[in-house]
């Protein structure tokens, strides 16, 4: 309270006043428990509470910087270029080997930090010096766990991650002076010291499961099968991370079921910081530096470490954001190669196969899924819901349904319940399971799946989006449903009809979950309400 003097003159009064003033605006302005570094002179806080989210000083100053769109592939040619490096992370004044094969005579890399950027999408960070080119020889495939490892390659340069790389997803640009020798490699810069609100998790676990570079990954392989046999017998039982990534151009899954949220996040200037699935295995207290985990992509493999993080977190308040379907679904675990620790990535998908069964922790052993023996550890209750299936490729996506208009997840949307979103579904999709979930679950949208052109077992397939917090630390658990939420962020082409693009639709509720879950434990502001009995008596 401030004393008013008894016979104060003018001056003293205006000068109360503005104190007054000045003490109201920063009560209202400055956040609680705000994160990051203060602003030398400590001249504002670095951190802001936004209607889309905390704000971090730094990286919308870090977007405000000049960018450019020469990051992007037009014509790439798979044959010309290609590479990996030997780590899948590195923070600031670490050294990171890359490995690169290429048929032309010289070449150049490119590094990009890939955000908002006053819309062209990423900063040119570093370019090497011409480099002579030269043509690996080709990665030999091991016997009984099939896999392809390009660790016997010889070193084509090392990098010095300077402190002008600013933590974030980047993406190295190989470039050879041939038209359409282009690929890249990617690489994510973090901060160990971060306190950011939100901390962004690449899963490049499953970007290597689903990596077919040299004929095999944990659902493909070479050689014949018997037919109607699943998973495929000739897939490989060990995934290496030394060797390029044989899809997204060598991005694997980040261009298609990452970026468009970092690109979001970053336009509107969000306290992110990033990790990967590795880093968090790691450093199981990583997590709990955070307000919220944000599990991007196809995120549906997981090793005990990381799961045990995650899940220690959320007991802590951490709330967990599962943006895509069938998280920690597959059970996976790591092995070190020739190039360092953690490079390889074992899931037998028959556990009768992994030399581990019968030996040691259970848990470690890999089945078909996390709910296969002998693990027996089904994901539902840290989820919230089931992997259901998947929409066929090529198949049209369905509507998603707005759920009770007056749940946060919707506001400022203006849409009633039961309107249809076009185009929003797509690909894998989760549902809910009447045997096993949290009790106080709340379903914020329940969307019919066609069954023509869907593989599921369920007898009447859904796409729910689910939400509920822990009633011990308050923490908050959403799950899309969904496969498409992030690449639903990407604007639609000029000429589509605002009807037809779930753009819009998505990012507004995105923001919303940016905004509850950056408070802290989302429960102390919007507990779930349990509804699920109303979709599933």
């Amino acid at each position: 309270m401030v004393a008013w003097p008894r016979r104060a003159g003018p001056a003293a009064a205006l000068t109360a006043v503005i104190l007054v003033v000045l003490i109201v605006v920063a009560w209202l302005v400055w956040p609680t428990g705000s994160t990051g570094t203060p602003s030398a002179g400590g001249s504002s806080p670095p951190t802001t509470s936004g209607a889309d989210g905390v704000v971090s000083r730094a990286i919308v100053a870090e977007n405000a910087r000049p960018g450019t769109t020469a990051w992007q592939i037009s014509a790439p040619d798979p044959t010309g270029i290609e590479g990996f490096t030997d780590r899948v992370s590195a923070a600031p004044g670490a050294t990171v080997r890359l490995f690169v094969s290429t048929q032309e005579s010289r070449f150049h890399i490119e590094a990009y930090r890939m955000g908002y950027y006053r819309g062209t999408g990423a900063r040119l960070v570093w370019r090497s010096a011409q480099l002579p080119g030269r043509r690996q020889a080709t990665c030999p495939v091991a016997a009984h766990v099939n896999m392809v490892s390009c660790a016997g390659w010889t070193p084509t340069m090392t990098v010095r991650i300077s402190p002008d790389f600013v933590p974030g997803d980047y993406l190295l640009k190989l470039v050879g002076t041939s038209a359409g020798a282009q690929s890249y490699v990617p690489l994510t810069v973090v901060d160990p010291a971060s306190r950011a609100a939100y901390l962004v998790k690449n899963d490049v676990y499953t970007w290597q499961a689903w990596n077919p570079y040299g004929g095999y990954d944990f659902y493909t392989g070479i050689g014949s099968c018997p037919a109607g046999g699943y998973p495929l017998c000739s897939r490989a039982r060990t995934v290496s991370f030394d060797r390029p990534y044989g899809y997204g151009q060598g991005a694997g899954d980040f261009l298609s079921n990452e970026y468009p949220l970092i690109r979001f996040a970053e336009q509107r200037g969000l306290d992110v910081t990033y990790a990967t699935d590795t880093d968090v295995e790691h450093d199981p207290a990583l997590v709990t530096r955070h307000r919220a985990l944000l599990s991007l992509g196809h995120d549906e493999c997981w090793s005990l470490g990381e799961r045990e993080a995650a899940m220690n977190a959320a007991r802590q308040g951490v709330n967990i954001a599962f943006f895509a379907a069938s998280p920690v679904l597959r059970h996976v675990r790591l092995e070190p190669s020739a190039l360092g620790p953690s490079r390889q990535e074992v899931d037998y998908r028959n556990s009768s196969d992994d030399p581990l069964d019968g030996h040691g922790d259970p848990r470690q052993v890999t089945g078909n899924t996390w709910s296969s023996p002998p693990a027996n550890w089904s994901e539902v209750p840290f989820v919230g819901e089931a992997y259901a299936g998947y929409i066929e490729p090529g198949q049209p996506a369905a509507p998603l349904i707005i759920g009770p208009s007056s749940t946060w997840i919707y506001r400022g949307l203006r849409l009633p319940p039961g309107t249809a979103v076009p185009n929003a579904l797509g690909s894998d999709f989760d549902q809910f399971d009447p045997g096993s979930h949290p009790a106080n679950l709340e379903i914020l949208a329940h969307s019919p799946i066609p069954r023509n052109g869907t593989q599921t077992s369920r007898a009447a397939p859904y796409s729910d989006m689910t939400y509920y917090t822990d009633p011990a630390s308050d923490a908050g658990v959403f799950d899309s449903g969904i496969n498409s939420w992030i690449p639903d962020l990407t604007p639609c082409p000029p000429g589509t009809q605002a009807a037809a693009c779930p753009a819009t639709t998505v990012s507004t509720m995105t923001a919303n979950l940016f905004a509850l879950f950056g408070r802290g434990p989302a429960g102390h502001y919007q507990p779930s309400q349990a509804n699920w009995s109303q979709y599933y008596p």
